[in-house]
């Protein structure tokens, strides 16, 4: 039987997405507990510049490599190009950010302590850019090993060089700062930009046709400009929006009548603790976007549009299934998740609300990829400046009335309303067998009858003194996940036959 390179590569992104996730788990917990609950929100607003920075250099001549690697035959000269495009704009942006810190933590940031590790975060550009186009390269042939393999390695060495420095300057004691995790930072994405470099000298491009054949290098520059310049303007834009927002939460939360320390802190607490929670799951539904993209661009150059409508009707179904499942886990869970991970109930209570964002998240990101994938990022372009306008809208006019709760209804709202534009605009270009009892009905009763027997056993189990509560949650959210499917698959909803496709 031929391999489904879109199965295959969706497991493979999928298993380096949990194992970084998990070890990232590990390493938020850690910075939780040496970074105070401000000094891990100054460590989150870095990273809003970090997005823009990233989103000039890398995302859309990333995404377009991807689409030409896909389909162009002089890949080597694709990936050629994408990196002097990406590597020029990276060095331009470095100079700029560091000689400006002081500038950007104050004006844009509104926060001058941020200055610093600013200084620290610019030299990382040019790595973080020459990796993204490899990556896009390999994300266009459909090979995901290199890029996973990449993703676990920078984990790896962030996290080890963090601890590692720590311990040191500590002189035996943990002593992390702002500066030190974000130079962590630095460190992993240059290691996993020398592995990337690394495979490719191993396992270099090649041709499909003779040079003569093919076009010149400018032609491939100006192709990869066209399909990069409107995808990085769109994305700049967003980008923007979201960094605006990030930085104006903490603001916000002031005018609440919060002091700047607690504001803060539970800016740190909400994006620092629960929003990686929240995420997790989106190791699989971010691994299967980044492969619908070239496989939906390849299924309509083709004109195989019964295969992308059951891509589409898949996609729709397993995005729900898993965050009916994910909203389910941490509405039983998220209190016990924020109390033995990060001691801080806080955290707890954010994770339960925040817990009805998975399906609309989950459903969004991946329908988002089809979309882009038959060409049409205008719309979801659109869509997302509509919800982002929405959540907006919430943070200056509700915060201040309701604080953090103001702008967490307002989230809720933006994602749902993305969500349902999201599946109108797939549903117009072709039609989408959406099956309500076997996409809500079905996983909902399985929900509520295994939700309830997992967590009275693990209520019971966990107040018995000799049980550790951390491998108890952890083997119960297993054992949850395992029924939960093992149900589906002889209720017919989970076929075997899905992942033939």
């Amino acid at each position: 039987m031929k391999k489904n390179r879109v199965l295959y590569g969706t497991l493979i992104l999928t298993l380096a997405g949990f194992l970084t996730r998990i070890m990232g788990f590990f390493y938020k917990i850690f910075l939780s507990n040496t970074l105070s609950e401000k000094n891990l929100g100054l460590y989150q607003l870095v990273f809003p510049v970090y997005g823009i920075c990233f989103t000039l250099y890398a995302s859309g001549i990333q995404t377009a490599a991807s689409q030409m690697a896909a389909n162009h035959p002089d890949k080597r000269r694709v990936l050629l190009s994408s990196i002097l495009c990406s590597l020029t704009i990276a060095g331009f942006l470095s100079f700029l950010v560091y000689f400006k810190a002081d500038f950007i933590a104050k004006t844009f940031l509104l926060e001058p302590a941020c200055a610093s590790s600013l200084r620290v975060l610019s030299f990382v550009f040019p790595f973080c850019g020459i990796t993204a186009c490899i990556n896009g390269y390999y994300y266009g042939l459909k090979k995901t090993a290199t890029p996973a393999l990449g993703q676990l390695l920078e984990q790896i060495i962030r996290i080890i060089a963090v601890y590692g420095l720590a311990v040191l300057l500590g002189k035996g004691q943990l002593k992390v700062t702002c500066e030190l995790a974000v130079f962590g930072v630095v460190l992993g994405e240059i290691a996993a930009n020398f592995f990337s470099l690394a495979s490719l000298f191993f396992f270099p491009p090649k041709k499909i046709q003779p040079a003569s054949h093919l076009r010149s290098t400018q032609s491939i520059l100006k192709q990869l400009l066209l399909l990069a310049l409107p995808l990085t303007s769109t994305r700049l834009i967003i980008n923007l929006l979201n960094s605006g927002e990030s930085v104006l939460i903490p603001h916000m939360l002031k005018s609440y009548g919060l002091t700047a320390t607690e504001a803060l802190s539970l800016y740190g607490v909400l994006h620092g603790m629960a929003l990686p929670f929240i995420l997790f799951p989106t190791a699989i539904t971010n691994a299967l976007a980044l492969l619908l993209l070239p496989t939906v661009s390849e299924a309509q150059a083709s004109r195989q549009t019964s295969r992308i409508q059951s891509i589409g009707n898949l996609t729709v179904k397993y995005s729900l299934l898993i965050g009916l499942f994910s909203t389910c886990v941490f509405l039983l869970f998220g209190k016990s998740f924020g109390n033995i991970f990060f001691h801080n109930t806080a955290a707890g209570h954010l994770m339960m609300i925040l817990a009805w964002l998975c399906p609309f998240l989950y459903l969004s990101t991946t329908l988002g990829s089809i979309i882009n994938g038959l060409g049409q990022t205008h719309l979801t372009f659109i869509n997302t400046i509509v919800g982002l306008t929405i959540r907006l809208a919430f943070l200056f006019f509700l915060v201040p009335r309701r604080g953090i709760h103001g702008y967490l209804t307002g989230l809720l709202i933006s994602q749902l309303i993305i969500a349902l534009l999201d599946f109108q605009a797939v549903h117009q270009s072709f039609t989408l067998s959406f099956h309500p009892v076997d996409c809500l009905l079905k996983p909902c009763i399985v929900l509520i009858f295994s939700g309830f027997f997992f967590y009275q056993g693990f209520t019971y189990f966990s107040s018995l003194t000799n049980c550790s509560t951390f491998v108890l949650l952890l083997a119960t959210c297993l054992l949850f996940s395992a029924t939960y499917f093992a149900l589906l698959f002889v209720l017919g909803v989970v076929q075997r036959e899905d992942f033939r496709l």
